[in-house]
């Protein structure tokens, strides 16, 4: 890191993705920070690690929760959409209400507990439509877009690809990859999920491979930043890694650890 001119102070932003209703160090994690960075996945519908938390086992209980993890765990993903569909005939409402209902709750906490200035996108679990509603003062949304901080260029691509998990915010390939060439050359390329390099989309909890993008990892090669911040897949095989002249981060480890990824210069 090149050593900060005379007169000029240094900037510090803190980073977090995957916050998955951990509302309590969310409302700390800009302490310190000239800036708080957030890459997504603010709601919780089912933890993994303990699934007595999130929306699904409020609605349909623990017992449900533990089989619907081991089927998509097994990558029964079939078995686990049947199970998920009995579940829901037996709600007697409208499955999109109930769940809209409930992530308004989660995002109205989540949202008050972001510090200003913040600046956000969105993960594969959100639902960007409801976010323009809880953003006030001092929350910034970007998709495909970019942004100045303390003088450097930040790029911030949200969402997901499409999976068997049919999760609320995935788009296909070429719409992301046209948010990825609208961002162009940045500093720092801050995206929700990884480039497509297996040691950075494998989840050694889990047991998969998550989708991570080929077109996120084609900019990172020819665009070279100095960072490409992400999330997505909690437990990766490997945290950080260098492509190129890229220092490639996960931060995706907020929910259970409570703790920012910082970056100063």
């Amino acid at each position: 890191m090149a050593p900060t001119p005379v007169g000029r102070r240094r900037t510090r932003v803190h980073v977090v993705s995957d916050v998955h209703g951990n509302a309590r160090d969310l409302a700390r994690a800009g302490d310190g920070a000239d800036a708080l960075i957030c890459l997504g996945d603010l709601v919780l519908f089912l933890d993994y690690a303990d699934h007595s938390r999130g929306i699904f086992p409020d609605l349909f209980g623990v017992e449900n929760a533990d089989r619907i993890v081991a089927l998509r765990t097994a990558r029964r993903f079939t078995e686990a959409r049947e199970l998920g569909a009995q579940l829901w005939a037996g709600v007697g409402a409208d499955r999109a209400s109930v769940i809209e209902a409930a992530v308004r709750k989660q995002y109205a906490e989540l949202f008050a507990a972001f510090p200003t200035p913040t600046y956000a996108t969105y993960g594969n679990v959100d639902m960007p439509p409801l976010w323009r509603e809880y953003a006030g003062p001092g929350i910034t949304v970007l998709d495909g877009e970019r942004v100045e901080i303390g003088g450097r260029v930040f790029g911030f691509v949200g969402g997901g690809l499409r999976t068997p998990m049919r999760t609320p915010y995935e788009i296909s390939e070429e719409e992301y990859a046209a948010k990825i060439e609208a961002v162009g050359e940045v500093d720092v390329l801050c995206t929700h999920i990884p480039p497509e390099v297996p040691e950075l989309v494998y989840d050694t909890v889990a047991r998969r491979f998550e989708r991570g993008s080929r077109a996120l990892l084609a900019a990172i090669r020819r665009t070279r930043p100095r960072y490409a911040l992400f999330g997505h897949v909690h437990q990766p095989l490997v945290r950080r890694m260098r492509i190129g002249a890229t220092e490639c981060v996960n931060v995706g480890h907020f929910a259970g650890s409570g703790r920012p990824w910082a970056l100063e210069w």
